[in-house]
């Protein structure tokens, strides 16, 4: 294995000099007032409320949209839904 031998320049080597960053302070948007919760309250009032209506399927295979109870009946066979 031959290994070359580089030359070096005859021009002497300079080193530049490391730009400098100048960073600007970091600008925060100003806080909000806003209250999460009121606005979720607000959306849900608007939206109707909460929807207070499950749909049922019973092993007889009938299926049925009732209200939220612990105590479903099928319309169909009369058997209670578990919840």
């Amino acid at each position: 294995m031959q290994v070359a031998h580089i030359k070096p320049s005859s021009r002497p080597r300079t080193r530049r000099p490391r730009a400098r960053y100048v960073h600007a302070p970091v600008r925060r948007p100003a806080a909000r007032p806003v209250e999460p919760r009121v606005e979720a309250v607000d959306r849900a009032r608007r939206a109707g409320g909460p929807d207070d209506r499950a749909l049922y399927v019973c092993h007889c295979g009938v299926a049925f949209e009732a209200d939220v109870s612990a105590s479903v009946a099928c319309p169909g066979c009369g058997d209670h839904q578990a919840w």
